[in-house]
Formats: C-alpha cells, sequence, structure tokens
C-alpha cells in the first residue's frame, strides 16, 4: 500500500494506493471523523459497477449513504449537474458536517467537488477515482469547476479532498480510450520534472492498456500523484507559478476540446495533442530540440495517441478560444514550453503586442497547420 501526504498550510490529506481499498473506503472515512452522512455521486456506467460496493464499504462503517447519478460525459460538465447534486443534498438533509464521494472519473470528480465547495458554503469531499486519469491528476490538488460555452473550467474553486481513495483493481473495467488519456497526463509529468519517469515509459514494450504490466502500472500511478503532490504541497492556489507547469500541453488542449464541444476528443486525447504543439512552439523559439520533441511524440505514439488535430478543426477557432482562457489577464497569457526532457519554462504569450521571443497567433498558426490531418482529395 502506498500512501503519500498532501501537506497544506491549512490541513493535510493522504493519497492512498492499494488493491483492495474500495473495500477500506468506509473505514478510512470513519477514520478521518467525518459527519454521519454521506452521499456518493457517480455516472451509471461507474455506479453500475462499483455502486453497490461502495455504498456497502460506507454502510458497514455506520455511514447514512444516499446517492446522486449524473449523465456520463464532459457535456454535462455543467451548472445544471451542480444544480442536481445540489437538489438532492437538500432533499438528504446534506449539512456542514456531511460528506460527497465523486465516484468516478474526472468529470464527475469535478463537479462532485464543485458541488462540495459550494453546498452550505463548502463540506466535505472525498475523491474516489476510476479512471487512469483522475488517479494520477484531477482527483488531486482539490481543483473543482464545471465547464461555460465558451470555455472550460471557467468556473470554479478551489477546494481540497479529505482522501483520494485509489484501488488499482478497478482499471481492469476501463475503457481502452479512458486508459490512453490517462496515458496522456503521465507522460506530461515525466516531460515536465521526472526523466526517470520519462525513461520507464520510453523503453517499455508500449504503453497501451494489454502492454503496460502491475509494475510499471504502480510505477505510473506512485511517481504520477507523488509529483501532483509536491506541486500543489508548494502551489495550492496557483500564486507562484510553480503549479502553472501542471498545465503543459493543456493552454491549446483545451482550446481543442472547446471547439470540438467536447465530443470529439476527451481530455487526455486534447492534452496528447496540446503537447506535441506546445513541443514544436519550443522547438521554433529554440527552447529545446527536435530529437528531443521527437522522443516525445515517439512516447505519446507508443501510448496510441494522436499526434495529428482532429478533422475538420478551425484553427481560427483555436486563436479565439486561446485569447479567452481563463490565465489570460490584460492581453498577456502564458504557455508552459519544455527546455529538456524533465524541466519547463514559462514562456509568454502576447495576445496584442506579439514579438519575436513570445508565443504569438502567427507561431501557434504556424505549427497548428503542420499538425492538421493529410487528407485524400
Amino acid at each position: 500500500m502506498e500512501s503519500i501526504a498532501v501537506a497544506l498550510a491549512q490541513k493535510t490529506y493522504e493519497i492512498s494506493i492499494a488493491p483492495g481499498n474500495l473495500e477500506r473506503l468506509g473505514e478510512k472515512c470513519r477514520a478521518l471523523g467525518l459527519g454521519e452522512k454521506i452521499m456518493v455521486v457517480s455516472n451509471p456506467a461507474v455506479f453500475g459497477l462499483y455502486g453497490a460496493r461502495t455504498i456497502a464499504a460506507l454502510t458497514q462503517a455506520n455511514f447514512q449513504v444516499s446517492y446522486c447519478e449524473l449523465p456520463d460525459g464532459e457535456r454535462y460538465k455543467t451548472l445544471k449537474s451542480i444544480e442536481s447534486i445540489h437538489d438532492l443534498a437538500l432533499e438528504n438533509g446534506l449539512d456542514r458536517s456531511s460528506t460527497l464521494v465523486a465516484l468516478g472519473g474526472g468529470v464527475i470528480g469535478d463537479m462532485t467537488g464543485f458541488a462540495a465547495a459550494t453546498w452550505l458554503r463548502g463540506i466535505n469531499v472525498v475523491q474516489v477515482p476510476t479512471t487512469l486519469l483522475a488517479m494520477v491528476d484531477s482527483s488531486i490538488g482539490g481543483k473543482t469547476g464545471v465547464n461555460h460555452p465558451k470555455g472550460k473550467n471557467l468556473i470554479g474553486a478551489f477546494h481540497q479532498p479529505r482522501l483520494v481513495l485509489t484501488d488499482p483493481q478497478v482499471l481492469a473495467t476501463l475503457p481502452e480510450r479512458e486508459f490512453r488519456a490517462g496515458m496522456a497526463e503521465v507522460i506530461k509529468y515525466a516531460i515536465i520534472g521526472d526523466p526517470e519517469l520519462f525513461d520507464r515509459l520510453e523503453q517499455a514494450n508500449g504503453l497501451k492498456q494489454h502492454e503496460v504490466n502491475l509494475e510499471l502500472l504502480s510505477t505510473i500511478l506512485t511517481r504520477s500523484a507523488r509529483a501532483k503532490a509536491d506541486v500543489v504541497s508548494k502551489d495550492e492556489h496557483e500564486l507562484t507559478g510553480l503549479r502553472a507547469t501542471l498545465n503543459y500541453g493543456h493552454t491549446i488542449g483545451h482550446a481543442i476540446e472547446s471547439v470540438t464541444k467536447y465530443v470529439v476528443v476527451n481530455h487526455g486525447e486534447a492534452v496528447a495533442i496540446g503537447m506535441v504543439a506546445a513541443g514544436q512552439l519550443a522547438v521554433k523559439l529554440q527552447l529545446w530540440t527536435t530529437a528531443a520533441a521527437q522522443r516525445q511524440n515517439d512516447v505519446i505514439h507508443s501510448a496510441d495517441l494522436a499526434t495529428k488535430l482532429p478533422t475538420g478543426i478551425d484553427l481560427d477557432e483555436i486563436i479565439k478560444t486561446l485569447k479567452s482562457d481563463k490565465k489570460v489577464k490584460a492581453g498577456k497569457g502564458v504557455f508552459i514550453l519544455p527546455t529538456r526532457i524533465g524541466n519547463t519554462k514559462t514562456i509568454g504569450y502576447e495576445v496584442e503586442n506579439p514579438t519575436a521571443d513570445l508565443v504569438s497567433d502567427a507561431l501557434i498558426t504556424q505549427v497548428l497547420t503542420a499538425m492538421l490531418p493529410i487528407t485524400n482529395t
């Protein structure tokens, strides 16, 4: 069993990683001294697989348990879904001592966290991630929120969980596409700060779901979780700039998700494409080498992730969406770009007054044009 501490100024919480952890959920929550009422939030697919076990574990620990099922998919990550959680919280009498348990992937985790942050000005939330992406990234760090029609995660709050409980055994039922999505975030961690992890990924006999053995999976889960915990502990609310490194590949990735209405590519697939783009921007700005960019792209390809843009995407819409990114302030934005495998640099994105040493609309367009899919005419 791995226990990783996320040490924050106000409180410290545990990331617990162990096979069979789902059955320990109740005892873990009881040890934290949580209130008597717990509501599990999930989607129909995940709840059908693991809802009964989750409720049984909590009931055996003498919690009063209710549940809320939300539709599955990024397009349902909206304020309307938050209202549904709040409605059931009211119906089931959840008070300030109560807890929401997020049972699912990143979408469920983000929405449950935001609902917890906004119900009665903040109640407990426990994250029980069921996808690789959520296990290594989104369940850790307290970023919660929903999408706005004009952009991803524009509505949200920081609200740290009381516990992150990971059971690797639930990945046995994870669809292959969702496993690929999680590998994109793992590759991100390797590029931004863990060259040893990158070497392990590069030397593996493929990174597709059936090719990742238990030893490599354990390494992926623990090293990624430790990396996220370390960054969050040092920069909980993105005040020092350190946490911004976690956005590697996400700036263009989020824009791709938004432009394609969250139905063409999932988050991890978009991040993979965003990392390829960021790597090429770094090459153009002479921050890192073509060879290093190719090594990154080869690892992305070995995870069966795309390195080209989706067919039919509008580059002008991507540029327009980048300008409304929540990190753009007074016409200035930032890109996280690699300088070597294991290190990155923050580079300005001048929305209004570009210069040669900054990311510009023209440079982004040049890079993305080269990433358009080849079509037969």
